[in-house]
């Protein structure tokens, strides 16, 4: 099996836009006593999961940083309701896309390289020629144009890790005190062919989870019904 990383076509046809930000999220942290690092992540986002039954949700309304400690308090008040295993780094987002959009977009759309979208009737073609694990969630934003694009917000397990040939040989563990890891995207980047899903057709690279990967399976069928707005670069899995 074949693993390929998807990126945004670029092609100036591809106009579509979305100025919009999802409901909720875990604020970022304040700097850590031991090393130093605080702020947040980019890139972790479940837009299946609805805070709105948490008596504390306004408290997820605020990005501001907080001491890591409260930080850890709000984090495992979220953690029955999103999906196992998931990864809650601070600036981590849930719920729905909230906001305006314009533009052309095509069946698939990639907000940036971590957010992939896709419209309806897409992912049911997609989910009718048996490409698994694609989970789409509605999004609140609205077009002013008389036909909007029905677009969903996919939902993506984190899975993999890179292969060991690729990463350096003087490789630092994370932070003890608050779990920063200060490890930089290889270049290249190689799999470990090992650790690859064999059930889902595209998720988050565990590692790196503003890499969205997908399976062999899944671009035959993206390109046999030429579904566009996407490119699919293949990676080494060793």
């Amino acid at each position: 099996m074949k693993f390929y990383r998807i990126e945004e076509d670029k092609a100036p046809r591809y106009t579509g836009n979305l100025d919009a930000g999802h409901k909720w999220g875990l604020p970022g942290v304040e700097p850590c006593p031991r090393c130093d690092a605080g702020g947040g992540v980019v890139g972790l986002q479940y837009p299946c999961v609805d805070l709105s039954s948490l008596p504390e949700r306004k408290k997820y309304d605020d990005p501001r940083p907080v001491p890591f400690e409260e930080f850890v308090c709000l984090r495992e008040l979220v953690r029955p309701l999103v999906p196992q295993g998931a990864v809650l780094e601070p600036g981590t987002r849930f719920g729905p896309l909230e906001g305006k959009g314009s533009g052309y977009f095509g069946q698939l759309f990639m907000q940036n390289p971590w957010s992939l979208y896709v419209r309806r009737e897409a992912l049911e073609r997609l989910r009718g020629v048996g490409v698994r694990s694609l989970q789409g969630c509605p999004i609140n934003v609205r077009f002013r144009v008389k036909h909007p694009p029905e677009l969903l917000a996919l939902q993506l397990a984190l899975k993999g890790k890179y292969h060991p040939d690729c990463l350096p040989p003087d490789l630092k563990p994370p932070c003890p005190t608050c779990g920063n890891d200060p490890f930089d995207r290889p270049d290249p980047m190689i799999l470990d062919a090992a650790s690859l899903p064999e059930g889902l057709d595209v998720f988050r690279l565990r590692q790196a989870w503003t890499v969205i990967i997908a399976s062999e399976r899944m671009v035959d069928a993206v390109q046999r019904m030429e579904l566009d707005g996407v490119i699919f670069r293949e990676l080494e899995a060793r």
